[in-house]
């Protein structure tokens, strides 16, 4: 019976060998080693290349997210988040009550004569068109 496959299974035109010739040469790169205030390590490459100065002091753990910096014994320490703000808080750390009242009655005020212009301009329409 005829199954009408390959006889070379898995395999696929062009493949051969995956060793480093065949994929070209590694840049000269060197490691550094992280540490986080939860014990966490990471150790990403750098291209050998980089001055000393461009590789930074410290990194944000993949594993949990706080900074982690060279000194193994020091960690560098979690900074202080300021919690999330609404509209609003950063309202009132800009006015006072006074100011806010002012405000909220001259666009109130603005509101209303709108509301009578548009009203007036409607009657004026209806009152034309009979």
């Amino acid at each position: 019976m005829s199954t009408g496959g390959s006889a070379i299974r898995g395999s696929r035109v062009g493949s051969g060998p995956m060793g480093e010739q065949d994929r070209g040469v590694h840049a000269d790169r060197i490691q550094i080693h992280y540490w986080c205030a939860n014990g966490h390590s990471s150790s990403p490459f750098f291209l050998a290349s980089v001055a000393p100065e461009d590789i930074p002091d410290t990194i944000d753990c993949p594993n949990c997210g706080i900074p982690a910096g060279r000194d193994k014994d020091a960690p560098p320490e979690i900074g202080r988040q300021e919690p999330y703000k609404t509209h609003l808080a950063y309202v009132k750390e800009r006015r006072n009550p006074e100011e806010a009242e002012a405000l909220l009655q001259e666009a109130l005020d603005n509101l209303r004569s709108r509301r009578a212009r548009a009203l007036a301009e409607l009657r004026e329409s209806q009152g034309s068109a009979r």
